[in-house]
């Protein structure tokens, strides 16, 4: 069993396990990606993956919490594309927030008209760094995230990639107190939101960082200056200004592309980005997303 399996435990996120940690940062290091292209798998049919396919995949996620897959559906709008994916890689329940379909998938395109316009990943506007669902409460963490490409916009609309587990290394290799303060309870709040004198949904406290049942890191971020309420305590403060000095700074660790019509990206709900995009009447972004309680596994 390799080190980062043996890293499933939770030792290697325990702050008084050094030698664990230094371990699991030796090999991850040492086998994570130095390209985008590393990340790319050619698939036939997403909705029938070959045993080589889906193993690339998963190979892929082992090493950077991540991969990217090319295939031949090209603009083919069947949301069944991500629906069998994911199944085949273990992602069964989804995340059916209520801007989503009936069906638990969201179709991220630029809104018009309605409550969905109201909502920045339904605009074409840039998104900072985030991960997907930081404010849902605890027993509906999302913990995958499948994007699905039918159309590209005509310009913009790239993602920067950041694998989170590199961004706790970086943290706790500049001052393994960021990484205590990032995973204190109330390190990050998400006040309520209110319709009118309801409120729809109640405030979310919870950590940056926390490691699940099965040894798994998480994280829970978001880069928005508005409706967000961090501790104040000078510990996490200083997490918080060395997390943004990471996100904000050139790094080999970032990676950044553009999804065509037939892509996609499967991770188990790593940082990313959107960078402002512009529609044609030829090109009219259209992607599909979804979103999981579990992590991408062998299914």
């Amino acid at each position: 069993m390799s080190l980062l399996a043996n890293a499933r435990a939770g030792a290697a996120f325990d702050l008084a396990d050094e030698a664990a940690y230094q371990a699991w940062r030796a090999e991850k290091l040492a086998r994570f990606p130095k390209t985008l292209g590393e990340l790319v798998v050619e698939v036939r049919d997403p909705r029938a993956l070959s045993s080589a396919e889906l193993q690339a995949l998963l190979e892929r996620c082992g090493r950077a919490n991540m991969a990217i897959y090319a295939s031949a559906a090209g603009g083919d709008p069947d949301k069944e594309i991500p629906r069998r994916l994911g199944l085949q890689l273990g992602l069964r329940d989804l995340d059916t927030n209520y801007l989503a379909d009936d069906d638990g998938i969201s179709p991220l395109a630029v809104a018009l008209r309605g409550t969905r316009g109201e909502f920045i990943p339904y605009t074409n506007r840039g998104i900072k760094w985030h991960t997907d669902g930081y404010y849902n409460p605890g027993e509906r963490t999302v913990r995958a995230v499948l994007l699905h490409c039918v159309e590209r916009a005509e310009s913009g609309g790239e993602n920067d990639l950041l694998d989170h587990e590199i961004a706790y290394i970086q943290l706790r290799d500049l001052n393994p107190r960021h990484i205590r303060a990032l995973m204190a309870k109330d390190a990050m709040t998400i006040p309520a939101r209110f319709e009118g004198d309801r409120i729809e949904r109640a405030a979310q406290a919870g950590p940056v960082f926390s490691v699940d049942a099965a040894g798994f890191l998480h994280m829970r971020y978001t880069a928005r200056a508005v409706s967000i309420e961090w501790n104040k305590d000078a510990a996490t403060q200083a997490a918080l200004a060395a997390l943004e000095d990471i996100l904000g700074t050139t790094s080999p660790w970032v990676f950044r592309g553009r999804l065509e019509p037939g892509m996609g990206l499967l991770c188990n709900n790593v940082l990313h980005t959107r960078t402002p995009f512009a529609d044609s009447p030829g090109h009219r972004r259209l992607i599909y997303r979804a979103r999981y309680y579990q992590r991408v596994s062998a299914g």
